[in-house]
């Protein structure tokens, strides 16, 4: 069956997470091809993808030089040959159905972008009964004040992504592509429901609230605002912060 959408997994010390979120996609009703950019992970990654080698889903892709997790995702929207891609981190899981609802949400509103909610899980992967909705529908000026699509919850044209490529890793990269793609192509579509489970951490960039405050700040500055807007979205940004989290 021909494949539709290529998932794109950046790799990099999750040997211990990877097999469920590689499980996830697998499960999917939609034909996948899945691309896993191992971005010179320390750890024994290579052992767990020894388990997929014989599986044509799946491909195991070893970086030569560490590209951060925008770089590898990049690299991995070069290299698809589907209509659509999706992004996954290696240590979030999603629910079944996910792809398809998604696939059915984009031809239904003509979006070339689709987010979900997310149920958010500890670090041993128990869930918190913690869940972030999302709305119908995601406007260019609703986004600016605070980003409300999840990487790992993304279905988006390929063409698109290929348009956008993530850049300025030292601040969040994704939320300036979701930006710049919204600024062009008007609403992108949520699908309310917990089809994405997302793992906190203290390890990564939202992990540590004071230095994704400072990255989110690079946002603005990064989308060529002034001080004074920039500003104002920050504040913004802070408040939905807080009570998303409360």
């Amino acid at each position: 069956m021909e494949k539709l959408i290529t998932v794109i997994i950046p790799a990099y010390n999750c040997a211990d997470t990877i097999e469920a979120a590689i499980e996830s996609v697998l499960n999917q009703e939609v034909p996948v091809e899945i691309l896993v950019l191992n971005d010179q992970s320390p750890d024994h990654l290579d052992a767990v993808m020894e388990k997929y080698k014989e599986n044509e889903s799946v491909h195991y892709i070893h970086n030569e030089k560490n590209l951060g997790a925008a770089g590898s995702r990049n690299k991995g929207v070069s290299m698809a040959e589907t209509p659509y891609v999706a992004f996954l981190d290696a240590d979030d899981i999603w629910a079944g159905g996910k792809l398809k609802k998604q696939l059915e949400r984009i031809k239904e509103t003509g979006v070339v972008l689709c987010s979900t909610g997310r149920q958010l899980m500890r670090p041993d992967g128990t869930c918190t009964e913690k869940y972030i909705p999302v709305k119908a529908r995601i406007t260019y000026k609703e986004l600016l004040r605070h980003n409300s699509i999840n990487c790992s919850s993304v279905l988006l044209k390929t063409e698109v992504a290929r348009e956008f490529p993530m850049e300025h890793e030292d601040s969040h990269e994704d939320y300036i592509t979701w930006l710049k793609i919204l600024k062009k192509y008007g609403i992108a579509a949520g699908i309310d429901e917990p089809l994405l489970l997302y793992r906190l951490t203290t390890t990564g960039k939202s992990g540590n609230k004071l230095k994704s405050a400072s990255m989110n700040w690079k946002v603005y500055r990064y989308m060529g605002f002034g001080y004074i807007r920039s500003c104002f979205y920050f504040c913004s940004y802070a408040i939905h912060g807080i009570i998303k989290y409360l």
